[in-house]
């Protein structure tokens, strides 16, 4: 019966080259597919200890900005069908963050590995505030062993909170869009009174705004009317068809914390200072 075949096909498995799996950066944004059929962008990145190793994983959010942790294991993930590994992204060494600098500023510590995420948490309102968050301080919350959680807007925020229970050792920051007197956001964050809950924000409408219009290369960020979605209204006034298009262009413009405006800088820099407190 072997002559029916024209090979051994034990054998060929073993001798013919298979096609090498292609690396991709794991860029902020890019949609993925694991394999088992869970496809989501990516917002974040992160590192765990399994066994005693340090592994790199990967955190994607789905359409309903539901965010699940995947290991970055070689051919792990299919972009538009085609098997790939996802690999760290190398930044370029651009703007203000100099040699020996994190993008937030801090002094880099080298050969410092990432430290098991601690109880205390950081909750901002959506997956483009995680994104942003991690883009300028996730060097820095990785070695503080900080996580950044994205709550999907905080109309329940009184209630998330009690469900975490916060304590002395585990403490709650949250960052909040759009926290101005009078607002409905000053008026939920007034509903939350534990004292191991720091809720900080920013004055502006979206996380978009809080990124500076010179790092777009525009003059001013569009002013949208109250009848339009803002972000939708913001990707038409600039010629940008998509809003998940408009949204890579913003993150890609922010290198360092010298691309987004000071209100946002010092409410990230005090929450991480009081969860790590």
């Amino acid at each position: 019966m072997l002559g029916v075949y024209p090979d051994d096909v034990l054998a060929s498995r073993s001798t013919h080259s298979r096609k090498a799996v292609r690396q991709v950066p794991a860029d902020l944004e890019l949609v993925v597919e694991t394999l088992d059929g869970y496809c989501g962008a990516v917002v974040a990145l992160g590192r765990t200890i399994v066994a005693g190793e340090q592994r790199d994983t990967v955190i994607l959010a789905d359409r309903l900005e539901r965010r699940r942790e995947f290991p970055m294991l070689p051919a792990s993930f299919l972009l538009e069908g085609e098997l790939v590994t996802l690999v760290r992204p190398v930044r370029a060494a651009t703007g203000p963050a100099r040699p020996g600098r994190t993008a937030s500023g801090s002094v880099a510590v080298a050969g410092v590995k990432a430290q098991v995420a601690k109880a205390s948490r950081i909750w901002v309102e959506g997956a483009h505030d995680a994104a942003l968050v991690e883009r300028i301080w996730g060097d820095d919350l990785r070695i503080e062993g900080v996580v950044v959680q994205p709550l999907g807007g905080i109309d329940d925020l009184a209630e998330q909170v009690h469900q975490f229970q916060p304590g002395a050792g585990r403490r709650l920051g949250v960052l909040v869009d759009h926290l101005v007197p009078g607002s409905k956001e000053t008026r939920i964050a007034a509903s939350v009174t534990s004292p191991h809950v720091l809720i900080k924000g920013h004055p502006y409408v979206d996380i978009w705004q809080a990124v500076k219009p010179t790092a777009l290369g525009i003059k001013a960020w569009p002013v949208i009317g109250r009848d339009v979605e803002w972000k939708d209204g913001i990707a038409a006034a600039l010629g940008v068809s998509d809003t998940r298009e408009m949204w890579r262009r913003v993150l890609a413009s922010v290198n360092s914390f010298a691309d987004v405006e000071v209100p946002l800088l010092r409410s990230v820099e005090e929450l991480i200072d009081f969860v790590t407190g």
